[in-house]
C-alpha cells in the first residue's frame, strides 16, 4: 500500500474546522476494495497542489466515520473550510474522483 489508515486522532468539529481542501479517506488497510481503489485514487489525489489527504482507519462504532454516514469503504469525503460539498464511494475510475475534486475546488470557499 502506498499510505496506510491511521486510527482517528480527528474529532468531527477539528475536521469541520479545516481550512480549505480537504480529502477524508475512510477505509482499513486489510479492506480489499480500498486496496484495489488505490489505484484510481492515488494518481489523482496525491499530486503537489492536491488537497489535503486524511486516510482514517474506519470500523463499527468509529465516532467519525459515523458522523459522516459511512457505510462502504472506501469512502472520500471532500470538505471545503470544512463543509462536505462531495463524496466518492468506491471509486472504480479516475474520472469519479477528479469530477469530486473539481465540485470540491469550484465551490470558491477552498
Amino acid at each position: 500500500m502506498a499510505h496506510a489508515y491511521l486510527p482517528e486522532t480527528l474529532t468531527r468539529e477539528q475536521a469541520d474546522a479545516l481550512p480549505g481542501a480537504t480529502v477524508l479517506q475512510f477505509g482499513t488497510d486489510w479492506c480489499g476494495y480500498c486496496r484495489a481503489a488505490e489505484k484510481v485514487i492515488d494518481p489523482v489525489l496525491d499530486t503537489a497542489d492536491g488537497p489535503r489527504r486524511v486516510l482514517v482507519e474506519d470500523g463499527k462504532g468509529r465516532p467519525l466515520g459515523r458522523s459522516y454516514r459511512v457505510k462502504l469503504w472506501p469512502t472520500l469525503v471532500f470538505l471545503s473550510g470544512g463543509v462536505e460539498v462531495a463524496r466518492v464511494v468506491r471509486p472504480w475510475r479516475e474520472s469519479d474522483v477528479e469530477e469530486a475534486l473539481s465540485d470540491a475546488m469550484g465551490r470558491g470557499k477552498v
